[in-house]
């Protein structure tokens, strides 16, 4: 009988949420499949304009850096669009599963190039989320950027790096409107390898929201490389 109830209890909660928290697309309204996906499969794979390439190295054209072998990214970013909606979502009103299931969907996505098992293949791997400094941390309250890899994570299974392996240790300021140079200026010496031993002689994924300029995301790899990472791939939702 309490069993009864409980299952009773659990289904009038359900009812309340879907009336006050309704689980629909956030791009069309209409209702997803499954109740943890915040898009649904017909805006996921037809609403936006792919950037994932197989011809090139980097999906923005970008020339790398010595031992970053790959940049890619899932869409292209449309500034005021639905793209850039969705990673509001993610960022300033921690729709975490946003960030999960893009990430599973990027990673399903770049599983089929074989110059990504290729790589992958070589050398053990670990994913690196791109860290946050305390103090916006602790003002957000969550890294956007690790639920994008926990949506990665589960596709390949693929460790994310310990808690304060990579840390943010200086705080830039918001890069937009810079110059490619002031953005470079930026982010001298904005991340640090605390734990060297987790990324060392690995193929390290830099996992993040958008790729602009690449100041950031160059930036960490040549600190990851510097601290005995084997070479880095840098992975993203958008390209800006």
């Amino acid at each position: 009988m309490i069993h009864d109830s409980d299952k009773i209890l659990s289904n009038i909660q359900t009812g309340f949420s879907q009336i006050f928290f309704p689980n629909v697309c956030l791009v069309c309204g209409r209702q997803p499949t499954r109740r943890d996906q915040h898009i649904c499969s017909f805006c996921l794979y037809n609403r936006f304009e792919t950037a994932i390439t197989d011809r090139r190295e980097s999906s923005s054209g970008v020339i790398l850096p010595d031992r970053v072998t790959m940049q890619q990214a899932l869409w292209k970013f449309d500034k005021a669009g639905l793209g850039q909606k969705l990673i509001h979502h993610l960022k300033y009103e921690r729709l975490t599963n946003v960030g999960r299931q893009l990430g599973s969907v990027l990673a399903r996505r770049l599983n089929q190039s074989p110059v990504v098992q290729k790589l992958l293949s070589q050398h053990p791997s670990v994913l690196v989320p791109v860290p946050l400094h305390p103090i916006k941390l602790k003002r957000r309250g969550f890294n956007q950027s690790f639920y994008i890899a926990k949506g990665v994570q589960q596709v390949l299974a693929i460790s994310i790096c310990e808690d304060g392996t990579v840390i943010r240790q200086k705080n830039t300021k918001s890069q937009t409107g810079f110059s490619l140079q002031k953005r470079i200026d930026n982010m001298q010496e904005a991340f640090c390898v605390k734990k060297p031993e987790e990324i060392s002689a690995k193929t390290v994924i830099i996992v993040d929201d958008v790729f602009t300029t690449g100041a950031t995301s160059f930036e960490l790899a040549k600190t990851l490389i510097h601290a005995g990472a084997e070479s880095v791939m840098i992975w993203t939702l958008a390209q800006a």
